[in-house]
């Protein structure tokens, strides 16, 4: 298969997906709320989400008074986006080839996307192309070395193949934004299920927007948090 067939093949899966399943797809709004803290946001900055799927992280920066915009290559995803979110700037878009003028944002997001794309070093280019000298970039990836991806998933044939799911260590996603124009200013763990189990253990007064400590090595995180800025 080449890589526009492939790439189509990718949206009408997630076309799919988002028709039949609409936001039980994806994490409730409150997963998304630790996100601006780690970016250290301002009212009137300019935000990009890219694969910004319905909208959920545009929405978490519209409400703190950012001009937020955002990509999908999902028609449904965008369409749905723009019910939900809609302060937001949402367009169908290619992360390979964004649609935006360069040194265009102050922040750019790509939460649990970046491992699906077919050419992840082209699409981190045009998101170093778009951002600003001192723009913030924060990545949500999977890390291939957590124990259900490397004894369960993967060697199982049990990996999402239409949705292009993928996974790589801690060294390999350093090593490729490195590679890319970019150098890492902290790696977290995912807070989400963290936050998803204490939730319902005592579901009240929950502040998901906090930065939390974990005991835990690093390395055994399901999905890392990497923010970033340009290298230059």
């Amino acid at each position: 298969m080449d890589v526009l067939a492939e790439q189509a093949s990718v949206k009408s899966w997630f076309d799919e997906i988002y028709k039949k399943k609409k936001f039980k797809y994806l994490r409730s709004q409150n997963a998304y709320e630790l996100f601006p803290t780690l970016l250290q946001v301002q009212p009137g900055e300019k935000h990009l989400d890219v694969a910004c799927g319905l909208g959920l992280m545009m929405r978490s920066m519209t409400k703190r008074g950012l001009e937020s915009y955002g990509v999908d290559l999902s028609d449904e995803a965008v369409r749905q986006g723009k019910l939900y979110c809609p302060d937001g700037n949402l367009q169908v878009g290619n992360a390979e080839a964004l649609p935006f003028e360069d040194e265009s944002f102050d922040h750019i997001t790509c939460l649990g996307s970046l491992e699906r794309m077919l050419n992840r070093p082209k699409a981190l280019q045009e998101q170093v192309r778009v951002g600003t000298k001192d723009a913030k970039y924060c990545f949500m990836v999977r890390n291939s070395e957590h124990f259900i991806w490397r004894f369960f998933l993967k060697p199982l044939g049990l990996d999402n193949k239409k949705g292009h799911q993928d996974a790589l260590n801690l060294e390999q996603w350093t090593a490729l934004f490195e590679s890319c124009g970019l150098k890492t200013r902290k790696v977290y763990r995912d807070h989400w299920p963290f936050y998803r189990s204490i939730s319902f253990i005592w579901p009240f007064n929950i502040d998901y927007s906090k930065e939390r400590r974990f005991f835990l090595p690093l390395r055994w995180a399901y999905e890392y948090i990497f923010v970033l800025e340009k290298a230059e």
